[in-house]
C-alpha cells in the first residue's frame, strides 16, 4: 500500500485514483509469500506441476478478480468490502461469518511476516532459529506492540513508512528474476521439471501447493476494502485485474527460475526466506544479504498495510451494524483503536501458538489462506446469485470462481477445516454482542443452523487436536 493509499484509508474525504488502487493491490500482495515460494513449492512439485499449478491459480484467481471487477459495478451500494457481498447474498449471520474470517485471515497472515524476519535475522542469530523459538516470539511481540503504538498516535505517522516500501518490495524481486535467468543451470531445470521422488503424483504435486498460491494472492481484492474511498466506482474493479495481472508474473516468475539454479530437493531443505538461498547458490553471499534486507524492509510495510486493512474490516463491518458497537469508535486522527487492539492481540495470540507447531511459517501460511476461502468463496457464490437466469460471460466468470474456491477448500484438507471452525466458531460472541445492542433475537430458525454447523466443527477440531488426528 502506499503512502496516498494508507493515508486515505483513514481519510473519508479523500478520493482514490486508478493508480493510487493498483498500487494499493499491488502493495498489498507483494509481501512476505513471495519471498518464501522456491522452498514451498520445491516441498511439493517440480517444474511441470509448478507450471500447471500456476495455471490454474492464475486462472482461478482471474476469475475472482473479474469477480470483484463486475460486483464493484453491479452493487456499487456495496462499498464494505468482500463481507458486502456475503450478507447481501446469504444473510447477516454469514456475513458476519465472512467479515470475522476475512480479519482473521489477515491477522495470521501478519505472523508469517515476524516469523519471517525473525528466520531471516535467524541465519546470524542462531537463537532465533526458524522465527519459532521462545526469543523469537518474544522479540515479534514487541515488535507488535510497538506498531500498535506507532499506528495508535496516526496513520500519518505510520504511512511514512511506506515511502521506500514499494521500491523496497519490487526491487529486490526483480533483481533475483534477472540473475536467475542469467545464471540458469538448463540440466539443473531439466532435472526439476517431473519433480523429486518425494513429490509424488503430479495431483498430488499441483493439489499440494494450492494454499500457498492463495497466500500470495491475499490482497487481490484490495481496492474492493477500500471501494467506499475510490474517485470512481469502475476504477476499483480495473485496478483489481491490473494489480493480479502484474503480481502473477511477478509470482509465477520467481517460482520457474529458482528450479534452473537447484535441484528441487536442495530448495526444499533451505531456511527461509528461500530466495535468499536460491540467491546465494548462484551469486554469492551477497546475493543472500541483498534479498533479506529488502525482505525484512518489505515485510515490515506489508505489515503496516495488513494491519491498517484487518482495523479497516472490522471498522467497516461495526458501522454496519454487523460487529459490536465498540469496534466503531475512533479516535480524532480516525484511526479506529479497538478495531487495531484487537487485531494486534489475535496476531499475540497466534504468535505464541506457534511455539507449538512442526513448521510455523508453513502452519500461519496455510491458515491463512482456509480462513479467506470462505469469504472468498461466499462472495463467488453471490456473483452467481446475481446471474441467476441470464447466461452469459458474468455467470461464467463467476461459475468458475465457484468452483475453483471450492476445490481450494477441498486442497486445504481437514485439518485446516477443522481449525478454521475452532476459530469461526467463538467468533459467534461477537455476533450475540452485535444482536442485543439492537434489541434483536441472537439467532433466526436458519441461522441457528449455521451455528450448529460451526459448533459441531470447532468441537470436532479440538478432538482432533487433542487425541493427534491433526497436529499444527
Amino acid at each position: 500500500m502506499t503512502q496516498a493509499g494508507t493515508e486515505a484509508a483513514a481519510t473519508p474525504a479523500a478520493k482514490l485514483t486508478l493508480l493510487t488502487l493498483t498500487t494499493m493491490v499491488v502493495g498489498s500482495m507483494v509481501g512476505a509469500g513471495v519471498f518464501s515460494l522456491p522452498r514451498r513449492f520445491a516441498q511439493e512439485t517440480g517444474v511441470a506441476g509448478a507450471l500447471i499449478a500456476w495455471a490454474v491459480a492464475g486462472t482461478g484467481m482471474l476469475m475472482l478478480a473479474f469477480v470483484f471487477q463486475r460486483l464493484a459495478i453491479r452493487r456499487p451500494d456495496l462499498d464494505a468490502g468482500v463481507y458486502a457481498y456475503a450478507k447481501a447474498g446469504f444473510g447477516e449471520y454469514l456475513g458476519f461469518f465472512s467479515a470475522f474470517g476475512y480479519w482473521a485471515s489477515a491477522c495470521v497472515g501478519n505472523v508469517t511476516y515476524w516469523v519471517l524476519i525473525m528466520s531471516t535475522i535467524g541465519a546470524i542469530a542462531p537463537p532465533l532459529g526458524d522465527g519459532d523459538t521462545v526469543l523469537a516470539v518474544a522479540l515479534s511481540s514487541v515488535g507488535l506492540w510497538a506498531f500498535f503504538l506507532l499506528i495508535r498516535r496516526g496513520v500519518k505517522e505510520a504511512a511514512a513508512i511506506n515511502r521506500i516500501v514499494t521500491v523496497a518490495k519490487i526491487v529486490p524481486i526483480l533483481v533475483f528474476v534477472v540473475l536467475a535467468l542469467f545464471y540458469l543451470k538448463p540440466r539443473v531445470f531439466a532435472d526439476n521439471f517431473a519433480g523429486a521422488d518425494y513429490a509424488g503424483s503430479l495431483f498430488g504435486q499441483v493439489k499440494g501447493t494450492m494454499l500457498a498460491t492463495v497466500f500470495v494472492f491475499l490482497g487481490v481484492e484490495g481496492a474492493s476494502v477500500y471501494s467506499r474511498h475510490a474517485k470512481r466506482r469502475e476504477d476499483v474493479g480495473r485496478a483489481t485485474v491490473l494489480g493480479f495481472l502484474s503480481v502473477f508474473a511477478i509470482f509465477a516468475s520467481v517460482t520457474i527460475v529458482s528450479y534452473g539454479l537447484m535441484p528441487m530437493g536442495e530448495i526444499a531443505g533451505l531456511r527461509q526466506p528461500s530466495m535468499a538461498g536460491v540467491l546465494e547458490s548462484a551469486v554469492g553471499t551477497w546475493g543472500q544479504v541483498f534479498v533479506s534486507v529488502g525482505l525484512i524492509i518489505s515485510v515490515l510495510g506489508a505489515y503496516l498495510a495488513w494491519t491498517l486493512m484487518s482495523a479497516e474490516v472490522l471498522f467497516v463491518a461495526a458501522k454496519d451494524e454487523d460487529m459490536p458497537r465498540f469496534l466503531a469508535r475512533s479516535t480524532s486522527d480516525d484511526v479506529p483503536v479497538p478495531a487495531l487492539l484487537m487485531t494486534t492481540l489475535l496476531t499475540q495470540v497466534v504468535l505464541v501458538v506457534t511455539l507449538f507447531s512442526d513448521d510455523a511459517f508453513n502452519f500461519a501460511l496455510d491458515l491463512t489462506s482456509a480462513l479467506t476461502l470462505i469469504p472468498f468463496l461466499l462472495a463467488a457464490a453471490f456473483a452467481v446469485k446475481l446471474t441467476r437466469g441470464r447466461f452469459g460471460s458474468d455467470l461464467v466468470v463467476a461459475a468458475l470462481a465457484t468452483v475453483y474456491t471450492a476445490f481450494l477448500i477441498y486442497a486445504a484438507g481437514l485439518k485446516y477445516l477443522l481449525v478454521s471452525f475452532i476459530i469461526y466458531a467463538p467468533a459467534t460472541v461477537l455476533f450475540v454482542m452485535a444482536r442485543r445492542e439492537q434489541g434483536r433475537a441472537p439467532f433466526s430458525a436458519r441461522e441457528l443452523v449455521i451455528l450448529a454447523a460451526s459448533v459441531t466443527g470447532a468441537v470436532l477440531g479440538v478432538i482432533a487436536l487433542a487425541i493427534g488426528w491433526i497436529s499444527l
